[in-house]
């Protein structure tokens, strides 16, 4: 096997998981009718037609024009394909609509020719070039592949919100079983490990750096996220009602991403950080920071940490949790109890993200990545939170312990969970 002796990086093993990237992307693609394919269903978001150009022209400018230094494909594409949106409100998504788009064979084309340079270059490039700043210990040729995966959540929230006759998805098994009612858990105070050191982990974004330990004071937490059942008492008081939740026939009822469902009592509910802060409030508690989570979730009762809170063992969703793309929407709270912390506290990795009351904001030590210099930077604006764990579609390869994640504090469509927190 081809391997990069000086970093590790295996080419062949890199080129893999770019192929099935590429395939889980036409998968999504095959998910809506061809009549959708400039349909934009979330305002905030470009058609998805964007997404069509944008992972491979982004991998392509990312990796074989800036850091390998080769000429353009196609400069106007490029530069209409290289970057997404996060506007704040409607109003600034307006700013960025386009009268016409290319033709979806054009498009087609332009990702065909930068995925055929993409695999050239992962088979026959200098891919880990301390020289060359961008490649770094591989930095972009790591970037490209972790940036399509992220898109793939990205791509399902938005399919998510497609018109039913649009989708070409296939239905699936639920269950609706309560969780074990349980105290909230204790958590003494202690040591938590935020972060990760530069040379400790093959890739990691800027946010992720660099390592380092806070004190956090004793806490409770709920082993369990709140469910959508906690959260109807809430909606039933006059609280604010999820973006996926709707009324039929005088019963609440669950938008799940191809099929719509009696609202099931036992699954996390999604909800903005707004929501979760303002249901916390309601019921007495606060959501845990950022330093919280990682406190519950990797601390153990014995003063050490762990890689992951079951323990050293690769993220695996038959076990864990309800990652990995095993389901398109959520489980049950608790139904992957080896998935459980050292204290037992469930899914804290799987089942929807974890929301915080941190704001996104640098670690100390903090320096732009120089293959996505503002991949991080552009969203330190107190409004964008940190999101800790993983939904049902984040990939494997993106759960670790320093991961983060962040999103607007109104951001109504991600599928974010959370768990109240007590003084």
């Amino acid at each position: 096997m081809d391997t990069l002796a000086a970093s590790g990086l295996d080419r062949q093993a890199m080129a893999s998981r770019y192929r099935a990237n590429r395939r889980r992307t036409a998968g999504l693609f095959a998910a809506i009718a061809p009549d959708a394919y400039a349909d934009a269903p979330i305002p905030l978001r470009h058609p998805f037609l964007f997404y069509d150009g944008h992972i491979p022209g982004f991998a392509f400018i990312t990796l074989v024009r800036d850091a390998l230094g080769r000429p353009s494909i196609d400069p106007a594409f490029e530069r209409l394909f290289n970057r997404g949106i996060d506007p704040r409100d409607a109003g600034a998504a307006a700013q960025h609509k386009r009268d016409a788009w290319p033709s979806r064979a054009e498009i087609e084309r332009f990702g065909a020719a930068c995925d055929a340079a993409i695999y050239d270059a992962y088979a026959t490039a200098k891919i880990d070039d301390p020289s060359v700043p961008n490649l770094v210990r591989g930095e972009a040729a790591w970037n490209i592949l972790e940036h399509e995966e992220m898109h793939h959540e990205t791509f399902t929230y938005i399919l998510h919100r497609l018109a039913r006759e649009k989708q070409r998805g296939t239905r699936s098994h639920h269950r609706d079983v309560a969780p074990a009612l349980r105290e909230p858990i204790a958590i003494p105070a202690g040591r938590a490990t935020l972060g990760a050191r530069r040379d400790e982990i093959a890739f990691g974004w800027d946010n992720e750096f660099d390592e380092h330990s806070v004190t956090v004071g004793a806490f409770g937490i709920d082993a369990h996220d709140v469910t959508n059942g906690d959260y109807l008492a809430f909606v039933r008081d006059g609280g604010p009602v999820p973006a996926n939740w709707f009324e039929r026939d005088g019963e609440w009822m669950l938008r799940g991403v191809f099929e719509d469902l009696p609202l099931p009592h036992s699954w996390p509910v999604y909800a903005t950080q707004q929501q979760a802060t303002a249901f916390a409030a309601w019921s007495g508690a606060r959501l845990m920071t950022e330093p919280e989570y990682h406190r519950a979730a990797f601390g153990t009762p014995g003063g050490d940490e762990r890689a992951l809170p079951w323990g050293e063992a690769s993220p695996d969703p038959t076990r864990h949790g309800n990652f990995g793309w095993r389901r398109f929407d959520p489980e049950p709270a608790g139904a992957s109890p080896a998935g459980a912390s050292a204290w037992g506290v469930n899914d804290l990795i799987g089942n929807g993200w974890e929301w915080t009351a941190t704001p996104f904001a640098p670690l100390t030590g903090f320096r732009p990545m120089v293959s996505y210099p503002n991949y991080s930077a552009d969203f330190f604006d107190g409004m964008h939170y940190v999101m800790k764990g993983a939904s049902p579609v984040t990939a494997p390869t993106l759960i670790r312990r320093s991961f983060r994640n962040w999103y607007y504090f109104d951001y109504p469509y991600v599928y974010a969970t959370f768990r109240r927190a007590y003084d």
